[in-house]
């Protein structure tokens, strides 16, 4: 059994609430397909929606407990002073890439908002799925802040075990 406290965090719960989602609307959408031949004209859309959600609050999630995928080897045979620059390196460039994409989602569903699009499927607004993308994109942003700085404090990651 692991001696790690539980992650409660709301990026966490929103990715599960959007894996459960997808599982029940494919699921649902499924069974009626083959009981009626007919299937509802919202599962791709919302499926496709709540996919992307779920990669972002992921991200969100790895990016606080340090789990991206990144070359350890580096890291483990660094001294601990060139160890700090890499951390800032890491650091820097994730927030830049994060950045831009949490402005341009924010034009892109801003746009989205003024032009009164509609979703092809079910002519719901636009903005309302493309909004998620600048605020997950912040909420990386933060939890990478919070693991740079753990990572700064020296604080030791857990160890994670990689399957292979």
């Amino acid at each position: 059994m692991s001696s790690r406290p539980p992650k409660f965090r709301p990026e966490a719960w929103l990715a599960s609430l959007a894996l459960i989602a997808i599982c029940v609307i494919s699921l649902g959408n499924v069974i009626v397909r083959y009981t009626t031949d007919a299937s509802f004209a919202f599962t791709e859309e919302f499926s496709v929606f709540l996919l992307v959600l779920l990669t972002f609050a992921g991200a969100a999630v790895a990016a606080r407990n340090n789990q991206h995928i990144r070359i350890e080897l580096i890291e483990h045979y660094l001294p601990p002073a060139a160890l700090k620059v890499l951390f800032v390196v890491q650091w820097l460039v994730g927030v830049s890439v994060m950045g831009v994409t949490t402005w341009y989602g924010a034009i892109f569903a801003m746009q989205e908002y003024d032009w009164e699009s509609l979703s092809p499927g079910l002519g719901l607004p636009n903005w309302i799925y493309v909004i998620w993308l600048p605020l997950m994109s912040a909420a990386i942003i933060f939890r990478m802040t919070q693991n740079f700085i753990d990572r700064m404090r020296g604080k030791k990651d857990a160890e994670v075990i990689h399957e292979s």
